[in-house]
């Protein structure tokens, strides 16, 4: 299971024109799955994700979660964070998990985020094509895998 994670000051997902999902500040999680991921990967990832400090005190410091901020997360399915571009001109996505597989992730990770994340859950549409708009703020931008 891999995630790219933005802190964002607010980010939006559309298809065909239609909202399907919109933050305010918060991290917007672009998500990806390979084969062997399941309910271990999903469980780290999200204590992960909801635990991590990286909004600033009065500081400056990174040193705040989602909580302490009234955080959002936008959750994105993207199987291209898969994907293996070292020889050719085209990517291969071998590695990304068959859809079939990956909606039962996807759907599974944004389940267990709603469960345990203090603040709204919103999501894009698996599968979609999506156009995804984000205000990256800092830029903070996280690669975290499982």
């Amino acid at each position: 299971m891999r995630v790219v994670l933005q802190r964002v000051s607010r980010a939006r997902v559309t298809v065909d024109g239609r909202t399907t999902g919109e933050i305010g500040r918060g991290f917007l999680l672009l998500v990806g799955f390979t084969e062997g991921d399941g309910e271990e990967q999903i469980d780290w990832m999200s204590d992960k994700i909801i635990g991590l400090r990286l909004f600033a005190d009065a500081e400056g410091k990174m040193n705040l979660g989602l909580e302490e901020v009234g955080g959002g997360l936008l959750v994105v399915s993207q199987f291209t964070l898969y994907s293996d571009a070292r020889r050719g001109r085209r990517p291969s996505f071998v590695d990304a998990a068959p859809p079939a597989i990956a909606v039962r992730l996807y759907d599974r990770f944004v389940e267990v985020l709603r469960e345990r994340a203090p603040g709204p859950v919103e999501t894009g549409e698996f599968g979609a094509m999506m156009d995804v708009e984000l205000v990256n703020d800092g830029p903070v931008t996280l690669i975290l895998e499982r």
